[in-house]
């Protein structure tokens, strides 16, 4: 196992990498919760409709909910993705692996993307949920 600081990312042995995620994450610290962060401004105003740019949008936001906690990106233990259309994301996978690089970094930690049939936002294409741990001083 290789330890980063401030988590450790749990790979088991003789499992394939995980790729562009981790298989778990083990920290310990203060925990930040983010609800369920869509792809609007801060005035809940839509400026992007297609979903890389709302995920970069809801990217911004939760790095923006984190900050607001102390933490920052590299905090993140978890996210969970809730998209309305798995062809719009599978066809544009480079370009959410750019918008996450550009906002995230190249931390990443356990995550999972689920289909949904609508969110609560009609306008929304995405979803997401964040879990950071701020590691203890």
């Amino acid at each position: 196992m290789t330890v980063l600081t401030p988590h450790m990312f749990l790979q088991p042995d003789g499992w394939m990498p995980a790729k562009g995620y981790a298989n778990g994450v083990l920290a310990e610290g203060r925990m930040v919760f983010t609800g369920g962060l869509v792809g609007w401004n801060a005035q809940q105003e839509w400026e992007h409709t297609d979903m890389v740019g709302q995920f970069r949008q809801t990217l911004e936001n939760i790095v923006a909910v984190l900050a607001k906690a102390g933490a920052r990106p590299e905090h993140l233990v978890r996210l969970t993705w809730y998209i309305t259309d798995k062809a719009e994301y599978l066809e544009n996978l480079r370009g959410f692996g750019a918008a996450y690089r550009d906002v995230i970094g190249r931390h990443f930690p356990a995550m999972a993307v689920v289909q949904v049939v609508a969110l609560m936002e009609d306008e929304a294409k995405v979803e997401i949920e964040a879990t950071a741990v701020i590691p203890n001083e």
